[in-house]
């Protein structure tokens, strides 16, 4: 073996230990955040709560499907290199039609996207909304930022804005783009009503680990809803091209106990309570046509 073929050796195995090595400290970047991204991530982020289990299952499903698609179209091109290759048929087939393959590969597919299709409208509805609603939060989405409202513990509301790099301890600094000032706070096990709007342009409210991406569009309300099972913080961000700050929407949801919670409440209240507001625009536009139609009557 010459010496130049031991060095590309070495190398190779050098780099090797090194993706090894940064695999193994891949998961350290998301310490402490059970719902963030973290480096060499493969598959989907971890669930934290049922309908990130119903996309896993879902997603489960689709991929098993699709390696079983692959594997069998690769065997059958195999197949067909090695029965129909000009040494063993010297006068090529003037085949041109059969009727039981045509009608197999016009079946065949329609059955398998009937197989997706019934999970995937399950899915679909599963998401859209709950009818048991144990509380309910209003979120708005803004450029740039996020405002979330509790219209079930006296209508308090605040703003949620990143946090510059700066700004975070260096134990947090993994977290810059996707830590805020104000977290959204939700109790453990309860169904979260959510209801988006936009306030500007359209933005999309997404947080992975918890299975949720609704628009948010100005003039219109749409629901969803959440489920924490377990405590932690799950990160998100806005994920529709909404101008220049778009990359930096980035949103946090804390999961507590409900002791926690019912805490964090009675706090917010003081911490959150101002002064009437004057009114959003659209709002604004809205209540004047209304006043005119009351003053024609």
């Amino acid at each position: 073996m010459r010496v130049s073929d031991g060095k590309r050796i070495l190398a190779a195995i050098a780099g090797l230990a090194g993706m090894a090595t940064m695999m193994a400290a891949a998961p350290a970047l998301a310490e402490g955040a059970v719902g963030a991204p973290h480096a060499w991530g493969m598959g989907l982020q971890e669930s934290g709560g049922p309908i990130k289990d119903a996309i896993h299952h879902f997603n489960t499903l689709v991929f098993s499907i699709i390696v079983g698609i692959t594997i069998f179209v690769m065997l059958l091109l195999a197949w067909c290199v090695w029965r129909y290759r000009a040494s063993a048929n010297p006068n090529p087939s003037t085949t041109s039609h059969h009727t039981l393959l045509e009608v197999a590969w016009t079946v065949v597919p329609v059955l398998i996207l009937v197989v997706i299709a019934i999970p995937s409208f399950r899915l679909i509805y599963y998401q859209d909304r709950t009818p048991n609603a144990d509380i309910t939060i209003s979120v708005q989405g803004r450029q740039w930022y996020w405002n979330y409202t509790y219209p079930d513990h006296g209508n308090f509301s605040f703003d949620s804005y990143p946090v510059a790099e700066d700004q975070l301890p260096p134990e947090r600094r993994n977290l810059y783009r996707l830590a805020v000032d104000n977290e959204l706070v939700i109790p453990v096990g309860a169904n979260v009503r959510v209801l988006t709007t936009g306030y500007d342009v359209i933005h999309s409210f997404f947080v992975p680990a918890l299975g949720i991406q609704r628009y948010s569009i100005p003039g219109r309300t749409l629901e969803t809803w959440m489920r924490a099972d377990r405590e932690g913080v799950f990160y998100g961000q806005c994920n529709q091209i909404c101008g220049t700050n778009h990359w930096f929407m980035p949103i946090a949801v804390r999961a507590v106990s409900r002791e926690d919670f019912d805490k964090w409440v009675a706090e917010a209240r003081t911490r959150f309570a101002r002064a009437e507001e004057p009114a959003a625009p659209i709002v604004a536009a809205a209540q004047g046509t209304l006043q005119i139609a009351q003053a024609r009557q």
